[in-house]
């Protein structure tokens, strides 16, 4: 089977993304997976072309068929979401699928049918096969849809014969993150040297310890608060966890980002080598996980 790589970080704007893209770079042949669902943006560097779309279903919505409908109002005052109007109609903006309305409707006037949430794609882009998805307007990602993406990522990596799934996982200790990490050979959280950056860290670790995934540690931007980068190090040393490297702050990755490219792509700055390094390093954490 694929070993799978997640790259995750307990908030946002850490540079997951960037890192993640730059690997897919480095590793020429592993499928590309972006779980960050709800706001995804691996494809503005990657460019992926689509080869193929699916609908993704995520879950019921009601609806009032108003020659059934006896206006008693039960519906109305039963809905905790306020998703029936006075007319009874059903806003599929609002309505939850809770079927609180179908059980209760004295006239059977309520039915339920499939929601479109999302789409999902399989692409290819120049570094290989890419597995993503967009949301709907108004839809939230409850981890199924990361779950659609995985599946057919380990799929994709048997038919091809790769040994290797890199994940770009969303932000944050939810039920997308759990998700992302689901049967996942090795966590590499990114995190900055701030307060929130730390804190956020704390949680993601305790995360994945609690489900026994083995993980690793990038501090990015070190450089803009060395003494709290120091501190995340030695956080992760108590707590047995490499630390892999330092990531300089760089212009050159906001540069790479206008350009659609990775930051090895662009250069060889010091951030660009610092990922090479990263990245090899990686290699040889997972190769000493195997071995033990």
């Amino acid at each position: 089977m694929a070993r799978e790589v997640v790259v995750i970080s307990g908030k946002g704007g850490t540079g997951k993304t960037s890192l993640t893209a730059s690997f897919a770079g480095l590793a020429r042949g592993a499928v590309i997976v972006d779980c960050d669902v709800d706001a995804s943006d691996l494809h503005l560097i990657l460019e992926p072309e689509i080869m193929d779309r699916h609908d993704f279903i995520g879950g019921l919505t009601a609806a009032i068929d108003p020659a059934a409908c006896i206006s008693c109002g039960r519906c109305l005052d039963l809905c905790r979401f306020d998703a029936i109007s006075a007319d009874f109609r059903v806003s599929s903006l609002d309505c939850e699928g809770c079927g609180v309305c179908f059980d209760n409707c004295p006239a059977y006037a309520v039915t339920f049918h499939e929601k479109k949430a999302g789409e999902w794609y399989l692409s290819r882009t120049r570094f290989g096969p890419m597995v993503h998805a967009t949301l709907c307007i108004a839809e939230e990602n409850s981890g199924k849809l990361v779950s659609e993406l995985k599946k057919k990522a380990r799929e994709i990596a048997m038919e091809k014969g790769l040994d290797l799934i890199l994940v770009d996982g969303s932000p944050g200790i939810g039920c997308p993150v759990i998700s992302s990490l689901s049967g996942a050979y090795c966590a590499l959280v990114v995190t900055e040297p701030t307060i929130s950056g730390f804190h956020d860290m704390e949680r993601i670790l305790a995360l994945t310890e609690h489900f026994r995934i083995i993980t690793c540690v990038v501090v990015n931007k070190f450089d803009i608060n060395p003494g709290y980068a120091g501190k995340i190090e030695e956080y992760c040393r108590v707590k047995s966890t490499p630390v892999l490297g330092r990531l300089p702050y760089d212009n050159t990755v906001t540069e790479a980002m206008v350009q659609k490219k990775t930051v090895i792509e662009l250069n060889e700055s010091p951030v660009a080598m610092g990922i090479r390094e990263i990245w090899r390093k990686l290699g040889e954490f997972m190769r000493e996980q195997g071995r033990r």
